[in-house]
Formats: structure tokens, sequence, C-alpha cells
């Protein structure tokens, strides 16, 4: 628990995320003063902290804190961005302008050059850019790093990726569904895998992709000590038979060297754990988050090469 209570603003609050980032700022024991959406479906507001001061506009959002910062009453500390992954960088920027440091959640940024803009920019202001890489903190994955680390140094380890996680027609029409606002699926719902399996396994060595539409893609990335089929799908009928008659909408899976990593529980605090560490000075910044925006980034712009090489074993389905 923090000794000082720091004051909070969000952006993003309508979305899935939000939440997360309301209990966070709950459980660290701080304050959110002020949210901005432009839906004002934010009831869940009422959850954590009724009191919030809230926004349709970014402009009187954005003037909200400039006041608050003049007055030095309620001076915003920290502001916490989940809004669509176009608008991180512009909303890291109106974090900083307002003399506070920004949580942002992940993809970053869509393009590798935006992390050299932001961190001139965070030079200036003096802020810190903090970004959510929640995996990083989740035990199953620490556990996976470690086994690594104090196995044989020269072992090139076989990898399976599976990811699918269902959506409904409104995805696509959605900002999630549009790829200049998204970064397509594979940055959308695959960039925190990416970011943990170049975290465990080290710098990108090939990255080739053989399918890729608005809701699946799937490939091959070889990483210095590992060889990663991958595949993220929102196609419910991908998902197998056994799970989708226990009811559940999302498969997650990944082998290494033919063992399941189980990981489909421990979830519900990591955000927290995310906080707790950024509080405390051991939050991951914008470099930390440059290789998984650089795979991303280098996917949505490859030619498919088709069913060639050493593909996911899922696209012959």
């Amino acid at each position: 628990m923090n000794q000082k209570r720091y004051n909070f603003a969000l952006i993003g609050a309508a979305g899935y995320i939000a939440p997360r980032h309301m209990r966070a700022i709950k459980d660290t024991g701080n304050i959110l003063q002020a949210a901005l959406d432009r839906s004002d479906s934010v009831g869940i507001i009422d959850s954590y902290f009724p009191g919030s001061a809230f926004f349709l506009e970014s402009e009187r959002f954005d003037r909200h804190l400039d006041k608050l910062r003049r007055k030095g009453e309620n001076k915003i500390d920290y502001v916490s961005i989940c809004s669509p992954n176009y608008l991180h960088d512009a909303h890291i920027r109106l974090a900083l302008r307002n003399d506070a440091h920004a949580i942002c959640e992940k993809p970053l940024v869509l393009n590798p050059w935006n992390v050299d803009a932001l961190q001139e920019i965070e030079k200036e202001h003096g802020k810190n850019i903090n970004v959510i890489l929640q995996l990083r903190h989740h035990q199953a994955i620490l556990d996976l790093k470690k086994q690594i680390e104090e196995g044989p140094q020269d072992k090139i380890y076989d990898i399976d990726l599976t990811y699918i996680t269902s959506r409904g027609r409104w995805y696509q029409i959605s900002w999630k569904g549009d790829q200049e606002k998204s970064g397509g699926v594979a940055t959308n719902i695959g960039v925190h895998f990416f970011d943990m399996l170049s975290w465990i396994f080290g710098d990108v060595e090939e990255n080739i992709v053989h399918h890729s539409t608005n809701e699946q893609a799937a490939g091959f990335l070889k990483l210095k000590r590992a060889r990663v089929r991958w595949i993220l799908s929102l196609y419910y009928d991908l998902i197998p038979k056994e799970v989708r008659e226990s009811g559940q909408r999302t498969y997650r899976s990944i082998t290494v060297e033919g063992k399941e990593i189980e990981f489909s529980g421990g979830f519900t605090d990591l955000h927290t754990i995310s906080y707790q560490k950024i509080l405390s000075g051991e939050g991951f910044r914008a470099e930390d988050a440059r290789k998984s925006i650089e795979i991303v980034h280098n996917i949505r712009n490859a030619t498919p090469v088709g069913l060639k090489g050493d593909y996911h074993p899922f696209l012959k389905i």
C-alpha cells in the first residue's frame, strides 16, 4: 500500500478494460478524480469512485486537468489510458502536457517510430510513460522464464501459441475491426503474447506470416531461443469441441516442447500488481514495449506466404 495517496484521471471509462484500472486504482489506495469517454454508459464508475468528475469531450477534460494543475489542489499525478489503440499516442501526450505520468494499456502505440517520439516528449516533461504488460506478472509465465533461464543455454524451444477468442458481429463494426484504428487482430488480441514470448526467448530473427484477414492471423516467429508457430483468431468454430461444449468462447494454449503451460487462471489481479509495480518505480516503460510493437507492425505489413513451411496446424482446419 502506498503511503501517499495519488490522484488519477482515466481516459476510456466505458471500455472493456477500464474496470480493471478502476479496481487497481482503488486497490492501491488512490483516488480517481476525473474520467473521460465519448460514451456516457459509464455507470461502472459508481462501483469504485462515484465522486469522480466525468467528461464526454476531451477538450473539457483537458481543461479540467489543467485547472487542477494550476490550482495545485487535487492535481493529477497519473493518467490511465484505456482508449482505442490509435488514440494512445495522443492521450499519452495529453497526460504529459498536464504534468502527469501516463499508464497506458497495450499496445502502447501502433508503430515503432511512435515510441521514439514519445520518449523524446517524456524527457521534455520529466514524466514517465508506463505500459501495462500484465503477462509479465503472471506466475505461470514467471515460472516459465525462470525455467528457460536455468535450462540449457544453447537449446532452441519449439512453441505453439493458439489464442481463439470469439467475437460477435459488433466487433467488425467497432474500432476494433478497423485495422487503421486497432492495428488488426495480431495487434489487438496478440501483442501481449508476442511481448511475453520475446521477453522470455529473445530477439526476433525471422517473422513469417502465413495467413492474415480481419478475423484471423497466423505465422511463424523465430526468436533467439525459440521457434514459434502462432495463430490468433476470432472464429468460434475453431475452438476445440470439448471447450465449446463446456460453454467457453475462448481458447488459450501455449505449448513448449509439447508441454502445455497452464495459465488459464491467475488474471484477476494482474492490473493491480501492475499498478503496485508502477507506483513503486518498477513498472514497464516505453522501451520495454518496443519489441512487441515491432513484431505486430511487421505482421500487419507482411505479405502472407500461404501454407508453406512451418505453419500452425490449426490452419489445416
